[in-house]
């Protein structure tokens, strides 16, 4: 008996596995990192290009590495500015690490004179989390608050990995 409640547990953590959430974490500029672009005619835009070849989820993360810079997190107008007396976000340790926790767009700049408009600032664009299909049988009024983790299954509700695993544990 015990070799099959091993077999059962084994069988549960690759449930699991297979539907646990990944989350990438992105150098900002790349090898280059956060850093003041030079004179051309692409630097103003070099930390939105980078951006544009990157697709960003919600969790997924950001590192900043940079020294004697900070950066700032501001509303779409204070980007626009390159200024901001009440950022949303300030970091100035050389090795900021941003979590992206919603999906939607965040505006970074530099904090540094000068540096925002030599380019150094980002427009980041989360994307909204996949929502699993609905089946024919769920019906269309069903509201957009059902997201408590619950899996559905042909119109039906299940416990999400973790509780179901919890449930089949208590039984062995």
């Amino acid at each position: 008996m015990g070799s099959c409640n091993v077999t059962i547990l084994l069988i549960l953590f690759c449930f699991l596995h297979f539907y646990s959430v990944t989350c990438t974490e992105f150098e900002v500029g790349g090898d280059a990192g956060w850093v003041a672009p030079k004179k051309s005619k692409d630097g103003d835009q070099m930390y939105n290009q980078w951006a544009s070849r990157n697709r960003f989820n919600v969790d997924d993360k950001l590192r900043f590495k940079y020294s004697k810079d900070s950066v700032l997190v501001v509303t779409e107008e204070e980007y626009k500015k390159c200024r901001s007396s009440h950022p949303i976000f300030f970091s100035n340790n050389g090795n900021t690490v941003f979590n992206l926790e919603r999906p939607g767009l965040f505006y970074f700049i530099s904090g540094v004179g000068g540096h925002c408009e030599r380019g150094m600032k980002m427009i980041i664009k989360v994307l909204e989390p996949e929502s699993p299909p609905q089946s024919q049988n769920q019906s269309s009024s069903s509201s957009s608050d059902d997201k408590n983790g619950a899996v559905y299954i042909r119109g039906a509700a299940i416990a999400s990995p973790t509780t179901f695993m919890l449930l089949l544990v208590s039984f062995f």
